[in-house]
């Protein structure tokens, strides 16, 4: 029954993203920086998308709206972004990356392209492709063709 429980899509997937995370977390301290992945996607999202609210940025990086506010929170507190009121519903705030958020992004993107093809170090490259394809189609999403 245990090697059920170590074959099932479930558990495997759970394993792949330890080690996403744990590769994240190793490489990008070592160069010189301390973000989670959440932290990195949300910077990375307002580098691209300036000016997301805190709900659309969190729809954006598939991540819960109950908590993104403590992200957000926690890149304001170390100057990595700011908020600002939007002039159309004072009640929302708009984040944008300030330029140590930018810089941070600008560093540590290509580390973050690297650790991809480290999280799937076993499979050589045309497996990586079929991998990255199968899991965008399993979450209903397209693969980009310029990933693998």
């Amino acid at each position: 029954m245990e090697n059920e429980v170590q074959q099932m899509v479930g558990h495997l997937v759970r394993r792949l993203q330890q080690r996403a995370t744990r590769l994240f977390h190793d490489r990008v301290r070592v160069g010189g920086q301390d973000l989670t992945s959440v932290q990195f996607a949300a910077l990375y999202m307002l580098h691209r998308q300036p000016g997301l609210d805190q709900a659309r940025l969190a729809e954006v990086i598939s991540y819960d709206r109950a908590t993104i506010g403590g992200v957000v929170e926690r890149l304001e507190k170390r100057g990595l972004l700011k908020r600002e009121v939007n002039r159309q519903d004072r009640r929302a705030r708009l984040l944008r990356l300030t330029e140590a958020g930018a810089a941070a992004v600008e560093a540590l993107l290509p580390e973050v392209r690297a650790i991809q093809d480290d999280i799937l170090a076993n499979l050589d490259a045309g497996e990586r492709a079929t991998v990255h394809r199968l899991l965008a189609k399993s979450l209903g999403q397209e693969a980009d063709p310029q990933e693998g």
